[in-house]
């Protein structure tokens, strides 16, 4: 399952685009499409292989053709395909990877050439493939969603009792967040820190702090309550809460630490509860689990979609198999395969995700499924790799005292913004 979000570059992404349909895309449901996931083949092969026998079966006449991409070097595949105008007609991709190809008229606009789909999807994971734009009327869907993820903190309990913290009361604010990782990191000596990576765009969006304008122009993070998310890391920075490898611009190791039990409290999902058991069962022992931190009542949401190329020469064809694909009982199939969530309306009201079963794994099912009903993906869809590593960077800045909260936002505001001009 891959989880790592990954971008395009919308300055280098090249190919030219197709007219979109005037229209609802109708015509008759035959012939060969291709089809393709994200490095999916090597642990879902059964499952996929199924379903596109029992498709053709439905629709005979239909042939799907399915390519599937190993996790690394995604975007860059997607982005040859664009330029040599060899996309294939149906792609898994998440909304930063869908928003390039969309700019450049390569992915088909699914509110009008598939206007009845919209209803059978989750109002929040239909939003979050609406690509932005100035002109609210352009503001038009990218992909049928797929599926979701979203998921709790996960903290060390025995971490917590030994440096003086009651393992029955995780932070469940940014006070106490604040306050049990400074008395955490004073018991410890500064040998154990709370938490090993420094906030992240989502991180802004949990804050509430206001992340771009409401047309998606211009970056907007760098506000009062910004500065006051980078203060709160810097006092846990200078109090050794905070990991100093995190300042690091290529720093991945956060959750490796967490797993080694080097840090005391870590975000995940309901999937990484499994990761646990099998590979840190020494820490599965001792996890806790309580809901993420969030002054704006709604958690962070990831999405899985499927799009069409609007190049396709298929497109009813591929339309039909990608909301095959993606349709209620399909979805709840799926999610009991593996742990993700379905995007389609009700489904989160079968037994599977409302009924607890007496284990963790069950327990988190149920919590995630709880929270994916206001979540949102608080990740902006322009924001580059490049954006990201700015962003870390200015914020490392301001850890080191180099520069003020303040000044490494605007900072990072003003080199993203750049960025985001056709030419940047």
């Amino acid at each position: 399952m891959t989880a790592t979000v990954l971008t395009l570059s919308a300055c280098g992404l090249s190919g030219s685009g197709a007219p979109q349909p005037a229209q609802a895309v109708t015509g008759e449901v035959k012939g060969q499409v291709s089809f393709q996931t994200w490095n999916l083949k090597s642990k879902f092969g059964d499952y996929f292989t199924g379903l596109i026998a029992e498709f053709e079966k439905q629709h005979p006449g239909t042939k799907v053709e399915w390519l599937d991409q190993p996790a690394d070097g995604y975007a860059d595949k997607l982005s040859a395909d664009a330029s040599a105008g060899t996309l294939p007609d149906i792609m898994n991709l998440s909304p930063d990877l869908a928003y390039p190809l969309y700019q450049k008229k390569l992915l088909l606009d699914l509110d009008t050439a598939a206007p009845e789909a919209k209803k059978d999807y989750l109002p929040n994971a239909w939003q979050g493939y609406v690509m932005p734009s100035p002109d609210p009327a352009q503001r038009r869907n990218a992909a049928f969603p797929w599926y979701l993820n979203t998921g709790p903190n996960f903290y060390n309990k025995q971490l917590f009792s030994q440096n003086g913290l009651d393992p029955a009361k995780p932070p469940k604010t940014y006070d106490e967040l604040k306050d049990q990782a400074l008395r955490l990191a004073s018991a410890s000596g500064g040998k154990v820190a709370m938490l090993g990576q420094t906030p992240g765009i989502e991180d802004f969006g949990l804050f509430g702090v206001p992340l771009m304008d409401e047309g998606g122009t211009r970056f907007t993070f760098n506000d009062s309550k910004g500065v006051q998310l980078v203060e709160l890391y810097k006092a846990m920075y200078d109090a050794k809460a905070l990991l100093p490898e995190a300042l690091s611009a290529t720093y991945t190791g956060s959750g490796a630490k967490f797993l080694a039990q080097q840090i005391a409290l870590s975000s995940g999902s309901a999937y990484d509860l499994q990761k646990f058991r099998t590979d840190a069962p020494g820490l599965y022992n001792n996890i806790g689990i309580t809901e993420p931190m969030t002054n704006t009542g709604k958690a962070n949401m990831y999405l899985q979609g499927l799009s069409i190329a609007a190049q396709s020469k298929n497109k009813p064809t591929a339309i039909a198999f990608a909301r095959f694909v993606t349709n209620a009982k399909n979805q709840l199939g799926f999610a009991k395969i593996v742990t993700v969530f379905p995007s389609t309306t009700g489904t989160l009201d079968d037994a599977f995700f409302t009924s607890e079963d007496g284990t963790d794994v069950g327990r988190v099912r149920v919590a995630a499924a709880k929270q994916l009903a206001g979540a949102v993906n608080y990740t902006p869809v322009q924001l580059s790799d490049q954006m990201k590593t700015i962003l870390r960077n200015e914020i490392a800045n301001a850890m080191l005292g180099k520069q003020s909260a303040k000044q490494a936002l605007d900072n990072a505001v003003a080199q993203c913004d750049k960025l985001l001009r056709p030419n940047g």
